[in-house]
């Protein structure tokens, strides 16, 4: 078995066909546009042969997946590791496949019809009536393709997809296949993907599959930056055709929360002033009226008719000075936690009823800021965060960057393809602000300064409106791309990985190291994660580690420290985790990593209330900025 037949290098580039546009619009109703969404019981069946492409070589994709051998039943979104009872299902490498048949209606015909994925992990090829309509190298974003020529308006359609979970040393996350030969000691074909980061390489079709309209003439793209001057709102916006751009017109309108216009253009590229506008804020520093959302209103007249997009925005500004965050010139500190896209049984595969519950559990401990730690999450979290208020660190799936040829030419090329993606889908979100292109790179390497520098001022090029960073994990001595960043993000376990069950420690420690980050660099800090293994239910008296009380004595030698540097130079902190989340089986971890507030059952340990009334604490203090 060759790797190249495994993993996702079968195909020899980077190809994402059929696209046509430039823009990736969420998918929304409109007088002009009509959504159908796909989601459901798909056919499923994992390619077991013993080189994983016998689906490529058969061409499963030109008949029913039923025909091809035996299929199962799977939720469309979902992983699919967790839902069977099949072992070699959970930790399947290689292809999977999925199918189903739909209609379309007739009408459709004299439109434009698109088909989008949310996001499935990791290679995709997608095939419509047999015919290959896209491919996408990378998990976590959109990709979508036009589909009309392959449409049979007059009966049934067949959608076939294929998956392949591989990690190789050039993907986001990075991985490498181990292949042993010796069959005195394992089986014949043996194999196993190591992961070079700390959670469960959860695979599928991870978020929605629609089909949506536009007419042939349709907006594409839309990009918005906004601003405050004098008190007044200002609305900066560049729209952008799709199809036949001759004779197009366009009006653009600001409506209120009530649909009342507050402000109108009528140019592709202009700025629309809001008198008296309402700034979007998070909810900690404007409980009485947060994350205040406008609609955009755009109506494209054109000779193929009429198309009308409406998109929220917030009016809000972000800056980052030598000491303070601010959010509309205000100094906003960041209490927040890192968390994970991980539902039990659905894996990573979108879940309304755990996006309610998180938020509702987010405000319950007072968060006011989250990392999408370490992967962007679905859209349909990040519309909850813009309309709830709530910050964003939106984080890129680069996690693991540790070796040499991680750093090559061939990894650097897909990163910045992948930051290119995340910042044309979250681009206008009021919540996110700040783009982190990785987590706990190996940094002190050499090679980490020309590569961060590439993928941090790309980053920046995409959009000059918000900070960029990434997260550290190595010592301000030693750090080769700290330079690179407008605000120092990163994460440390004294205590814990260190020093482990020795508390007194802690604020030594730490003290002594973000006093050094400040003295050289001399710009602002958040540490992104800090957190201790607990087992919910296991106590000790004095505590012991992986106990609930020793968690909550960990965290409490850290906010001693925390208090001293807020004010100065510190503008945020973030627990080590939300919840706790799925890792691959290792004997340092027991059925995942626990250093959760709560349980993966969304239950909270103690530490979770000490989180609580400190963050309320801090809201109470804070809010009247």
């Amino acid at each position: 078995m060759s790797a190249a037949v495994l993993g996702v290098c079968a195909v020899a580039i980077l190809c994402v066909t059929g696209v046509a546009g430039i823009g990736m619009l969420y998918p929304r109703d409109s007088e002009s546009r009509e959504v159908k969404n796909l989601d459901g019981m798909w056919n499923f069946r994992a390619d077991m042969s013993p080189t994983r492409d016998a689906g490529l070589k058969q061409s499963w994709f030109s008949q029913p997946l039923a025909k091809t051998g035996p299929v199962i039943p799977m939720p469309v979104p979902s992983s699919y590791n967790d839902v069977t009872q099949d072992k070699a299902i959970r930790d399947f490498v290689g292809w999977v496949w999925y199918d189903r048949s739909f209609f379309v209606p007739q009408d459709w015909q004299n439109r434009r019809v698109v088909l989008r994925f949310g996001s499935a992990h990791y290679y995709s090829m997608v095939w419509v009536n047999s015919q290959k309509v896209v491919e996408h190298n990378g998990g976590h974003l959109p990709f979508e393709a036009e589909i009309n020529k392959y449409l049979n308006f007059a009966g049934s359609n067949l959608l076939t997809v294929a998956v392949n979970n591989t990690l190789t040393p050039h993907t986001l996350p990075p991985g490498t296949i181990t292949y042993e030969s010796d069959t005195k000691r394992y089986p014949e074909g043996y194999f196993v993907q190591n992961l070079q980061m700390d959670f469960f390489n959860y695979a599928g079709i991870h978020r929605h599959v629609r089909l949506y309209t536009t007419p042939t003439t349709y907006i594409d793209d839309v990009t918005v930056t906004t601003d405050i001057s004098d008190g007044k709102g200002i609305v900066n916006y560049q729209i952008v055709a799709g199809g036949s751009t001759q004779g197009n017109s366009i009006k653009v309108e600001v409506e209120d929360r009530e649909g009342n216009v507050v402000g109108t253009s009528a140019t592709f590229t202009g700025a629309v002033s809001i008198a008296n506008a309402n700034l979007w804020y998070p909810y900690t520093m404007m409980p009485n009226s947060p994350a205040y959302l406008y609609t955009l209103k755009m109506t494209l007249t054109s000779a193929a008719g009429t198309d009308v997009y409406r998109l929220p925005i917030g009016i809000r500004t972000v800056q980052v000075t030598d000491t303070q965050l601010l959010i509309n010139n205000k100094p906003f500190y960041c209490h927040g936690a890192a968390k994970h896209e991980d539902s039990d049984i659905r894996g990573k595969g979108l879940d309304y009823a755990l996006i309610a519950k998180d938020f509702n559990m987010l405000k319950w401990l007072g968060v006011n800021c989250f990392r999408t730690s370490h992967y962007p999450y679905a859209e349909e979290i990040m519309d909850q965060a813009d309309r709830q208020g709530i910050m964003v660190i939106d984080e890129s799936p680069g996690v693991g960057i540790s070796t040499d040829e991680n750093f090559s030419n061939e990894s650097l090329s897909h990163h910045l393809e992948v930051m290119g993606e995340l910042v044309r889908r979250d681009k206008n979100r009021p919540s996110v602000m700040i783009w982190s292109v990785a987590n706990e790179p190996a940094t002190n390497k050499d090679i980490a300064a020309p590569y961060f520098k590439s993928v941090i001022g790309h980053t920046k090029n995409l959009d000059p409106t918000r900070p960029v960073t990434f997260v550290c994990n190595h010592h301000y001595s030693d750090d080769k791309a700290i330079p690179y960043v407008d605000i120092i993000c990163f994460n440390r376990y004294y205590g814990w990985y260190s020093d482990t069950g020795h508390t007194e420690v802690i604020q030594l420690q730490l003290g002594s190291d973000m006093d050094g980050w400040r003295s050289k660099y001399n710009k602002p800090l958040i540490i992104t994660e800090y957190g201790a293994d607990t087992v919910a239910g296991l106590h000790r008296d004095p505590s012991s580690v992986f106990t609930e009380e020793y968690q909550v004595d960990f965290m409490t030698e850290y906010h001693k420290l925390f208090d001293t540097r807020i004010g100065k130079y510190l503008v945020g902190e973030m627990v080590w985790n939300f919840a706790d989340f799925m890792t691959k089986q290792g004997v340092k971890r027991v059925v995942g990593n626990k250093k959760g507030m709560l349980t993966r059952q969304r239950q909270p340990k103690a530490a979770a209330f000490l989180l609580r009334e400190r963050y309320h604490d801090l809201m109470n203090s804070t809010h009247h900025l």
